[in-house]
């Protein structure tokens, strides 16, 4: 008898896998490896929605714990994955100044925006109005985060690359079975392959696609993360990661040349560089319309969770709300309703 099965080891089963194994759990992981969108995220955690001037609910808080379960990691696989680094809002008018002053006044948001103007002058940039920081910002590699951690489980043989088969799971009121392995908890963190789940593929997971580049642009100096109409974070070696576009209707992991397009558009409007694309990316990322988690237990089966619908927040949501679900399963303690489950039970 195992603690727990997680199906998923992307940033959501991760989060659960470790949180679970720091508390003295025992754990096996499933993955298939069919969904990518944790291995080519953007990786960025930020506590301000800048599109609409807006803080993240409980953001000090995540970042508390985000920079501490990194941390953790990081020294576990003797690897740099965390990297803190400033975000700069680049300004196109004197109207987005004033914005971002009036902004910076509020209450949730006065911790994360400074005030001081910023006019470094970055080479491949042009910025007569200057630039807004961030505060308390950075990026996880993500890609290097899943293919070491997997290989961690691998090592210690909780991992098993294949499949999971639904039809194979049976619940019982003290555990869980599948196939000849028996566990207390199932955790289901299968990011948007949460739509072949028959516990919970009735649950609104809507799926946003989204496409970016690796390029090289030798003659842009940046050591910031730049966001404006798309984000621009240098990798080193002159490479940088430059995303991301948006598609409600298109569910697939290819690349478009409509997204291409965008893309090469959108980084024009900014850099006055030459740059070349290196990597053309695409994945699924695992939304929810009300843009809130999906963490809970199953109404009927008291041993079957999920967590999921971390969408373009996954590095700083994942450790949060990972512990949130830890402690709903392990103590009782109870899920707010914004996130959990139960808010789209139908009303009687």
């Amino acid at each position: 008898m195992i603690d727990y099965i997680i199906v998923g080891s992307g940033l959501a089963g991760i989060a659960f896998a470790e949180t679970a194994l720091n508390s003295g759990k025992t754990i096996l992981v499933f993955d298939n490896h069919s969904q990518n969108s944790s291995t080519i995220a953007g990786g960025l955690y930020n506590p301000v929605i800048l599109k609409r001037f807006s803080k993240l609910q409980q953001a000090q808080e995540q970042l508390l714990v985000l920079q501490e379960f990194y941390d953790e990691v990081e020294s576990k696989l003797d690897l740099k994955l965390n990297f803190r680094l400033p975000v700069l809002r680049k300004f196109f008018s004197v109207e987005e100044q004033n914005n971002w002053f009036t902004a910076s006044d509020k209450p949730g948001l006065s911790p994360f925006l400074s005030t001081k103007l910023i006019h470094t002058k970055y080479s491949g940039i042009d910025s007569p109005f200057g630039y807004g920081e961030v505060l308390q910002t950075g990026y996880v590699e993500t890609a290097q985060l899943l293919q070491s951690y997997q290989k961690y489980l691998k090592d210690k043989n909780q991992l098993v690359e294949e499949v999971f088969d639904y039809d194979l799971l049976e619940s019982n009121p003290d555990f869980v079975r599948y196939k000849n392995i028996h566990a207390k908890h199932i955790v289901f963190a299968e990011g948007f392959g949460l739509h072949a789940n028959p516990f919970f593929k009735h649950l609104p997971l809507d799926g946003t696609k989204g496409e970016l580049f690796i390029i090289k642009a030798p003659n842009l100096n940046l050591d910031v993360i730049l966001n404006t109409n798309v984000f621009i974070l240098p990798l080193g070696n002159d490479l940088f990661k430059v995303g991301a576009t948006y598609n409600w209707e298109d569910k697939t992991n290819q690349t478009t040349e409509a997204g291409k397009a965008e893309l090469i558009e959108k980084i024009s409007e900014i850099l006055n560089c030459n740059f070349e694309i290196i990597e053309h990316l695409a994945g699924v990322r695992p939304t929810v319309k009300d843009r809130r988690p999906l963490l809970g237990t199953h109404a009927v089966y008291s041993n079957i969770h999920i967590f999921n619908g971390l969408g373009t927040r996954g590095v700083m949501l994942g450790p949060f709300m990972a512990k949130v679900l830890f402690d709903h399963i392990e103590f009782g303690t109870p899920i707010d309703r914004e996130n959990d489950i139960k808010r789209f039970d139908k009303k009687k």
